[in-house]
């Protein structure tokens, strides 16, 4: 039986839509002959010459040249190496961007790819989550696959809206993740959240790589007779309130899971809606577990306490279980 990967996934999705759509074009740092850091790109120069394209080493001209080739009717779909990196292209992304279709009723359909997320041993430079810098803008969507069937479909139809996408793909996930199927479960469109594990005792939120440490953890509770849900945000722009606010409904507890900062993150963002709009649903006040408000580490024992583990999250449902 075939096995396929995260990257297998994105590397498959950006393929087909070379295949189907003739506006759409791949340009970053070696994403041609070479294949893209990751090799996300690998084979794509070869098979659609004159549309996998190398850019020059500034991710700030990368996107300048995107949103010209939008406004001019192209689909571009960009590679920045680390999502770190696109801090240099903060101004083009968020106002240029983000505002153009607001200011000029002309759309600006372009994905920018960005690998994020920590690996061991990666350090606070190539480490880093970005979702919830971008979602504070109006006029971007932000995506975070964490799956090997939404790693493809996502990317899809992230290169067929007409919004600027942040495409969020974590590193972790490339070659761990793996399914015998590119396209297997349930579709859902950007803006839907998927209940991934059901329960009754509490909800558990998280989007990326955290849903899977999540369902580890739900999967130990299990044996010690608690049932917990667990739901993956899977974009956290547009963000699905509503299948959070019934999972809290019938649970009564939540805790929201992110490998980000803590400060002004989407785990914030989560509670924050559901104090608001669901006070009277909570049995408990909701809890939040992010990485440490410190530069990611480079030091894998480091690394490891840094972000949320199974044994943290594990210890913060069972703090929660008790309230």
């Amino acid at each position: 039986m075939a096995e396929f990967t995260y990257i297998d996934a994105i590397r498959q999705a950006q393929h087909d839509l070379l295949e189907q759509d003739e506006r759409v074009f791949i340009y970053g740092q070696d994403v041609g002959k070479f294949g893209g850091a990751f090799k996300a790109t690998q084979g794509l120069q070869a098979k659609f010459p004159g549309r996998v394209i190398d850019s020059p080493i500034s991710e700030d001209a990368m996107i300048g040249m995107a949103i010209g080739a939008a406004v001019e009717g192209m689909r571009p779909l960009i590679e920045v190496q680390f999502a770190d990196f696109s801090s240099v292209a903060f101004n083009q992304i968020v106002n240029h961007a983000g505002t153009h279709f607001y200011r000029t009723g002309v759309p600006i359909p372009i994905t920018v790819r960005l690998p994020s997320g920590g690996t061991p041993g990666s350090g606070p430079f190539h480490s880093q989550m970005m979702e919830a810098i971008y979602a504070h803008y109006p006029g971007l969507v932000v995506v975070t696959p964490a799956t090997v069937s939404d790693a493809y479909s996502m990317l899809i139809d992230s290169v067929k809206l007409d919004d600027p996408v942040l495409y969020c793909e974590h590193k972790f996930l490339y070659r761990w993740l793996k399914s015998d199927s590119m396209t297997k479960g349930e579709y859902l469109p950007i803006g839907k959240a998927r209940i991934v594990r059901a329960g009754k005792h509490a909800t558990v939120v998280a989007y990326s790589a955290m849903v899977h440490e999540a369902l580890r953890a739900a999967e130990r509770l299990a044996g010690e007779g608690w049932e917990v849900e667990v739901v993956d945000l899977r974009s956290v722009k547009p963000l699905d309130t509503d299948t959070v606010m019934a999972s809290v409904a019938r649970t009564g507890r939540l805790l929201v899971i992110g490998e980000s900062f803590p400060w002004g993150g989407v785990t914030a963002e989560v509670v924050s809606r559901v104090v608001a709009e669901g006070f009277h649903l909570l049995d408990a006040p909701p809890q939040r577990l992010n990485a440490r408000d410190t530069p990611v580490p480079y030091h894998p024992n480091l690394w490891e306490v840094h972000r949320p583990t199974l044994e943290s999250i594990c210890q913060a449902i069972h703090n929660l279980l008790n309230l």
